[in-house]
């Protein structure tokens, strides 16, 4: 395991489990919403986003923590690796509302340099709330994975599904750096 990717579905951890893979393998951290998302919450279109990921990428090693599935043909070009955090539903939700909840009390900011920080009207009141977001698309991603992780697409990677965060534990106590 040298290129890992590690996806899931919104609040299922995925930052704080690849931050904690990486620091233990001694490797890049590469968080996909730090470099999509820009100041005021723009972001960048697709090809200037694969642009700035192309060089982290092209490093020997890392734990590249994000879905963004626009670019799945680009990124697992690279990566040998694919662990899936699939936790359930209401363990999820639970992780979504107290990171929001946090989020917006707290006002700190989510991605350094970019000003971006949630409050309780963005995060539960509007159209762009993350908890909504989730609400949305918990589903689909669940079902998105599963299908991903027997199709053609992966075969020639390492596919590791772990469901419960008592299996991710146990995954980064047992990993050992190469």
């Amino acid at each position: 395991m040298k290129r890992i990717n590690v996806v899931g579905t919104s609040g299922s951890g995925k930052s704080h489990f690849s931050s904690r893979l990486a620091a233990k393998l001694g490797v890049p951290y590469i968080e996909m919403d730090a470099v999509f998302w820009l100041p005021n919450w723009q972001h960048l279109e697709l090809e200037d986003f694969i642009a700035t990921l192309k060089p982290l990428l092209e490093q020997e090693s890392w734990v590249l923590d994000g879905n963004q599935s626009k670019t799945n043909s680009f990124k697992w070009q690279y990566v040998d690796t694919i662990v899936w955090l699939d936790y359930g539903f209401w363990h999820t939700f639970k992780q979504m509302l107290f990171r929001s909840v946090k989020r917006a009390y707290t006002k700190e900011e989510v991605w350094p340099g970019t000003g971006n920080k949630e409050s309780f009207r963005r995060n539960f009141f509007s159209s762009d709330s993350v908890v909504l977001w989730m609400l949305s698309n918990y589903w689909k991603t669940r079902k998105k994975y599963a299908k991903l992780f027997n199709s053609p697409a992966t075969q020639a990677i390492n596919c590791i599904r772990l469901s419960s965060p008592r299996q991710a534990e146990a995954f980064l106590a047992n990993t050992i750096a190469d």
